[in-house]
């Protein structure tokens, strides 16, 4: 017996390929589907909307078709309130909760729909009653961690509206390239002004810039230009690990990095041992902000931050020397303190880290402007492949990038 059901696509639908991955993702799954409806935009502002039959040969297969379609937006065009389940234990979700998606998502509850706050990919949807004047209920994410006991947990696919970002006809403004996924054959200079441009929009507006940075940015001798970003407030967050914080440091304490002097490419004698003194240092002062405060430390990004009150987060690994007091060694503590920089955030910048950005990548919403700049193809492609498709990918060199940027936004 065929299976089937109805479907609704809204939107920008043609020039976001939502409508033609939508049939893709039917025909590959072994499906088929009848166009019972089509309304074209054909103005630069006007939305498109298409109703779809979804067709299967048996429930399952249909099902599936309809959750792959629901991930690309395509929602049920009779929808119901979403089913909720108690979590039966801490830390456990029901059997076929409901895994987010980094796409604007509203669940219908008692008849209407309301948003998911802080929405991030690969979470759960728990919703609660409102306490105090609001009242009604709330909806919001929590990762499997977070998941108590008797929390109310949306399970299976009834009553959930997902919203991918569109990309319209229209796109002139300070934003208007982010919609281009990667490329290393546009000219750099060009790009990295309009991200320069991005960046002074955002800060107009009253946003926040997250700068996301890998110890590279440090050994190609871009750090002077990065914490003049810093001390000027276009960098409002930093979000690093302990290499790139200490290399930073050691550069200022040193002169190196790593044991390289970054200006004339020298290995000093005894350098290798730079960084790891340089940890010493910092643990005899107590941490990154007394040594600034002590006149221990005297330049550079971290020495910026403190200096300007500019808050960062330094994730710890299990590569980690020392680590610096500052570091936090707890994944999770580590993870909760990246994700609340990255629901803060306007603007992020990832720069020349891949691990670091695809981490902060899963905690950002698909709405949050992103450029990811890094040398190596490959960093660039994984973001987008990790699903943060909203990243904008620059393939070029670190050293070239920051300078240019930073000339662009402070020598005008």
């Amino acid at each position: 017996m065929t299976a089937a059901r109805e479907v609704e696509l809204e939107g920008h639908i043609i020039d976001s390929g939502m409508m033609q991955a939508s049939f893709g993702i039917i025909m590959d799954m072994g499906g088929s589907f009848e166009v019972e409806e089509f309304a074209i935009g054909r103005e630069k502002t006007e939305e498109s909307y298409a109703r779809l039959l979804v067709e299967a040969d048996d429930e399952e297969t249909l099902q599936s078709i309809v959750h792959e379609l629901h991930q690309n937006g395509a929602n049920p065009s009779d929808p119901k309130d979403a089913t909720l389940q108690r979590a039966p234990k801490d830390k456990v979700v029901p059997y076929g909760f409901y895994s987010t998606t980094n796409h604007p998502t509203e669940v219908r509850i008692d008849g209407e729909w309301i948003e998911v706050e802080d929405i991030e990919m690969d979470c759960a949807v728990i919703v609660e009653d409102r306490e105090g004047e609001d009242g009604g209920p709330r909806a919001y994410t929590e990762v499997l961690s977070g998941v108590e006991e008797g929390d109310a947990v949306v399970t299976g696919e009834t009553g959930i509206r997902v919203s991918p970002p569109e990309r319209p006809r229209d796109r002139e403004g300070a934003f208007g390239f982010m919609q281009g996924g990667v490329s290393s054959e546009r000219p750099s200079e060009s790009t990295i002004r309009q991200v320069g441009d991005a960046i002074e929009e955002t800060k107009r507006e009253g946003g926040d810039v997250l700068a996301v940075c890998g110890p590279a940015l440090i050994h190609s001798g871009a750090r002077e230009d990065l914490a003049r970003l810093v001390r000027e407030g276009f960098v409002d967050m930093l979000s690093i690990g302990n290499g790139f914080a200490v290399h930073d440091l050691e550069r200022d304490l040193y002169g190196t990095s790593l044991g390289m002097d970054t200006e004339s490419l020298d290995h000093p004698r005894k350098g290798h041992k730079h960084h790891i003194y340089t940890i010493s240092e910092v643990i005899r002062e107590g941490g990154i902000e007394e040594a600034v405060e002590s006149g221990t430390v005297e330049s550079g990004v971290m020495y910026e931050c403190v200096e300007n009150d500019v808050p960062f987060v330094i994730a710890g690994s299990i590569r980690d020397d020392g680590p610096l007091p500052d570091t936090i060694t707890d994944s999770m503590e580590a993870q909760n303190a990246i994700r609340e920089q990255a629901h803060e955030a306007d603007l992020v910048l990832m720069l020349s880290t891949l691990l670091h950005s695809v981490a902060v990548g899963n905690c950002l919403p698909s709405t949050t402007r992103t450029v990811c700049v890094d040398i190596n193809p490959a960093t660039v492609t994984q973001l987008l492949d990790r699903g943060s498709d909203q990243a904008v990918g620059m393939v070029t060199d670190i050293g070239t990038f920051v300078p240019i940027l930073a000339d662009h936004l402070l020598d005008e």
